[in-house]
Formats: C-alpha cells, structure tokens, sequence
C-alpha cells in the first residue's frame, strides 16, 4: 500500500501493516493478528520536552479498529506488563490533543516494565537529545514488537500477544545529506543494569542492543526505509551503528 506523500514519515519508506492508522503526527501499522501496532513511524522533535503541555494519561481504545480485533485497557490489568508506548507521550508534546493521540491503544504494546522504564525509555530519551544536534536536520523513527515463531507465545487479556523483542531504527539525516542510522533490538524482559553514582542507569546501556537494520528485518520480518536504494544504502544497512 502507498502512502502519499502528505505523511512526511514515510519520505524513506514505510512497512505493511493489516490497517495503517494516521494520527497528527504520527503514523501506526496495527496487527489484526497479535492485536497491538506492529510498528509505529514518526519524526523526532528534540524540543518536545521542553514544551509545557501535561501528560494527558487518557488511555482508550481506537474505534477506527473492528472491535474483533481492538485492544483495550482490561486486556493489560492485572497482566504485569506496561501499556508501552511505541510513539512515546514526551515526543508528542505541542499540543493536549496531539499528547493525547498517543495515549490510543493503538499505540499500545506490552512491555516487561523493567524494559519500559529504564533502557526503552533512556533510548527515547538519547532519540531526542540527537535530534537537537545542531547538524542534524531530522530524525525518523520506525519501531515495533517483535514475535519469534520459534519460541512459546504468551498473551495477556483477549488475545493480545505479549513481543519477545523490540526494535527501534532511527535514520538521521544531517545538514550536508548524509545519513545515519541507529538500530536497536531488545529483549522484552528484566535486563540488567548498570547504575551511575546518582542513581540514574548507565547511557550507554542501551548501545548493548545496537544492531543492523538488515537484522532487525530478518527477526521482524519487515522491511524498513524501503524507498532508499543503492549500494551506499545497502552498507548502511548491513552496519550496526552505536551512538
């Protein structure tokens, strides 16, 4: 399916999904199958942070689902894992109603919360420091769960199956046009950690997980910045790139 060209997260490409859902700001493939986005898509403002607008923490189904096969808030109580934001609440920021978008269980994923709390969260949180580099002109975003045919499936409530793994690939393009891109695969799981003096987690945790993009579509079985092509391209897509 192509998307026009009035969504700018998909200049370099986008993923198949059952049913695209375009949000302000955003853009979710959604898995009738596993019942939760399989990928979300957007560009990163470093600034969103800075920005006063209160999280809005209004967590509710997204109607533009068949009820079949939506996800919603009981399918997680009592479950032990987090309502994890594939486009999280701090990158969506400019205004109640686009934070408030984030909140659709559309944009909802289980996540062990050790996961969600710490090294997922610093990885968003590094996402938007790159972004306010003074070269750098964006920051794409594409993430996603990830289910290994190979191991046992658990879900929580209606059929909603809890990911083995998560991905996040961030393409950075800069002020001359060059391209970067960071990619990351991690465990849906405790994961230990290494903590600074203060108290907060070591940074460079997360670059533990770094990887290529080649590998994550091999896992994910996705295809990720598919409107890019050539051999530079392709090199940048076999490199596992940290930050």
């Amino acid at each position: 399916m192509e998307i026009p060209s009035l969504f700018p997260q998909t200049r370099y490409g986008m993923p198949t999904a059952d049913q695209i859902l375009p949000n302000r700001n955003y853009l979710i493939g959604y898995s009738y199958l596993f019942r939760q986005p399989r990928w979300s898509m957007h560009i990163i403002d470093g600034q969103a942070e800075d920005v006063s607008v209160d999280r809005e923490d209004c967590f509710r189904p997204d109607l533009r689902i068949p009820e079949t096969f939506r996800c919603s808030l009981s399918d997680y109580r009592g479950s032990g894992y987090d309502r994890g934001h594939l486009v999280p609440s701090a990158d969506r920021n400019s205004s109640r109603l686009e934070n408030s978008e984030t909140f659709l269980m559309s944009n909802m994923t289980p996540q062990h919360p050790d996961l969600n709390r710490k090294i997922w969260r610093m990885l968003e949180q590094e996402a938007r420091t790159i972004a306010l580099k003074e070269n750098v002109v964006e920051v794409y975003s594409i993430s996603g769960p990830v289910f290994d045919i190979t191991k046992p499936f658990s879900k929580i409530g209606e059929d909603v199956v809890v990911p083995h793994e998560f991905f996040k690939s961030m393409l950075v393009e800069d002020s001359k046009g060059k391209i970067k891109i960071y990619s990351f695969l991690i465990p849906n799981e405790e994961i230990d950690v290494e903590y600074n003096t203060n108290g907060t987690v070591r940074v460079g945790r997360y670059n533990d997980f770094a990887t290529s993009v080649n590998y994550i579509e091999f896992r994910s079985g996705l295809q990720l910045w598919n409107r890019l092509s050539g051999p530079t391209i392709e090199k940048l897509k076999k490199k596992v790139q940290k930050i």
